[in-house]
């Protein structure tokens, strides 16, 4: 008896140390409930009898904490702090409330199915994120080149410590020993037992870094991150370069407005510049512009800016102002006779090269006009446009061409029924001039006045042989052609039953017509002859031919007579 139950004690030592060397961890969180596990949550034996959770106190010591026996409910052991924290899951598993850092031991279940006695032990650690993550003692300025004390950020209450990252624009910082310098410390709290995690950057700013956004964030081994709040810090450094900027604008116009501005890198900027403004040199204070008012072309020139405490830093800036003046000759109204030329001259005083354009009476022409023989076509008000960029000037002159009127054609026709006859007197001149005839006639119709050119109609019925003048008149002169006319021999119109006595009418016309006809070519016939024989006796006796010049004159009256007759 003795040497077996020696025998199953050293089977239980070896069982025991089984367990150890296998030890589970399990991680619980910091004021929760924690559950620990009975032989890793594998199912219970079917001859279980006991299920017991003991502690380790230390110094070998183990602690009770409840026990349940088969079909009874869990029974507390425990007197101390784990008496009202403690309770046994439906699977076996310890659930321990409230967890705290001294809850960081090993907790054993030790099982009791038939003979055999088994433990498994679990070793609880408990974590905790930090309470908070704040940037502290942040700095006022950082000065370019001189490592300054940034800021402190603090991890709150963790276990375990939390780890501290800086970053700038979302980018991790490493500690070089040089530019950026990194001093980490962990404290812990005497009663909670909780560690703060304290991390002070110090950083030796850039230019670069004037709008940089500066962050700490904290990790911890549950996996949570927390980051602050973004700051910036103002960089401080001299004034290294200067520019001189014009605000309004690159070219400008007379009368335009001009504002310089004199920007400098510094940090803090300076406040006061000095303005070389073409040889004058104006202090500003608490302002870094200047504006040039109401400009000329007189403004265009070399301007300068530099510091009122460094003269040797300077910026300059070259200002144009654009102009055009333009004189047309002539301008205003002009009065000129047709015929007469007009010299014409366009003179502009400009800081560039223009753009010239015409146009008559508001409707453009292609090129400038030229007046080497005017006629009344060229009368109109005349514009030029002389444009330069924005710049833009007109002159304008009106040509008004003057004569006395001229008749160009006076002629006549028949009226579509033949009943009447039309007259019409063409004539130019300036001003306008009146038509007036020596008849008085119908259905007067006169043309619209148009470049000088007037056309007047009237319409006539002649019952003899007339001579009919047309007079065109203005103030400057007039002038009067002749025109014969011949009477008009009116058809009878006749009823049906009178077209015999019309046919013997036609007849007895056509018959007088070709026999007027034929008298006139006999009487040409005998004014040739005898004008060949007239000069053969001039020329055999030496007489002049002027001797017959009346006879002439008469006989080619008489021809024309009879061709008027004949006409009609």
């Amino acid at each position: 008896m003795h040497l077996l139950s020696a025998s199953c004690v050293c089977a239980l030592l070896i069982a025991i140390i089984y367990q150890v060397n296998s030890l589970e961890t399990v991680i619980g969180l910091y004021g929760e409930t924690l559950e620990v596990p009975c032989n890793n949550g594998k199912a219970k034996p079917e001859d279980l009898l006991i299920t017991k959770w003991k502690y380790d106190k230390g110094e070998a010591i183990r602690g009770d904490l409840l026990v349940r026996k088969k079909d009874q409910s869990a029974s507390v052991l425990a007197q101390d702090e784990y008496k009202d924290r403690v309770s046994m899951a439906e699977n076996s598993s310890l659930l321990l409330s409230a967890a705290k850092l001294s809850d960081q031991k090993t907790f054993t279940c030790m099982i009791v199915a038939g003979a055999d006695i088994t433990e498994y032990p679990v070793n609880v650690l408990i974590h905790k994120a930090p309470s908070g993550l704040e940037l502290s003692e942040k700095a006022k300025e950082l000065e370019i080149g001189k490592p300054t004390k940034l800021g402190e950020c603090v991890a709150k209450d963790a276990n375990p410590a939390a780890n501290i990252t800086w970053l700038k624009d979302n980018k991790p910082l490493i500690a070089d020993g040089k530019g950026i310098l990194i001093h980490t410390s962990v404290q812990e709290d005497p009663i909670t037992g909780l560690l703060t995690t304290s991390s002070v950057l110090e950083y030796s700013a850039g230019k670069e870094d004037a709008h940089a956004q500066f962050t700490c964030s904290s990790q911890d081994t549950v996996g949570q991150e927390q980051v602050s709040s973004p700051v910036t810090f103002t960089i401080t450094y001299r004034t290294e370069n200067i520019s001189l900027e014009v605000i309004s604008g690159g070219r400008f116009i007379e009368g335009d407005n001009v504002t310089l501005k004199c920007v400098a890198d510094g940090n803090p900027a300076p406040t006061s510049f000095n303005f070389n403004l073409k040889g004058d040199v104006v202090k500003v204070e608490n302002s870094d512009s200047y504006t040039l008012t109401d400009v000329t072309r007189y403004t265009t020139g070399e301007y300068k800016c530099s510091l009122v405490d460094d003269p040797t830093l300077e910026a300059s800036r070259h200002i144009t102002v654009d102009y055009l003046d333009i004189k047309l000759n002539p301008s205003g109204k002009i009065l000129k006779s047709a015929g007469d030329a007009v010299d014409l001259a366009l003179y502009f005083n400009a800081s560039g090269k223009p753009t010239v354009s015409w146009s008559k009476d508001n409707v453009k022409i292609d090129k400038e006009p030229k007046f080497t023989k005017l006629t009344y076509s060229d009368s109109g008000r005349y514009e030029c446009e002389v444009t330069m960029g924005p710049l833009s000037r007109k002159a304008s002159f009106e040509l008004v061409v003057e004569g006395a009127p001229v008749i160009r054609q006076l002629s006549k026709k028949r009226s579509e029924d033949g009943r009447h006859k039309i007259l019409i007197c063409e004539a130019e001149g300036s001003p306008k001039p009146t038509v007036s005839w020596s008849i008085n006639g119908t259905s007067l119709d006169e043309s619209p006045f148009i470049n000088g050119k007037i056309t007047h109609k009237i319409t006539v019925v002649p019952t003899v042989n007339l001579s009919v003048s047309c007079t065109v008149y203005n103030e400057l002169g007039q002038d009067t052609r002749v025109i014969q006319l011949s009477p008009i021999i009116v058809e009878v119109r006749m009823d049906k039953q009178d077209q015999s006595d019309d046919s013997e009418q036609t007849k007895l016309v056509v018959g007088v017509v070709v026999g007027l006809v034929l008298a006139a070519m006999v009487i040409g016939l005998a004014y040739w002859v005898y004008m060949k024989k007239s000069k053969q006796g001039s020329w055999k006796t030496g007489e002049k031919e002027n001797g017959s010049s009346e006879e002439e004159k008469k006989l080619e009256e008489k021809v024309e007579e009879n061709s008027q007759k004949a006409e009609v």
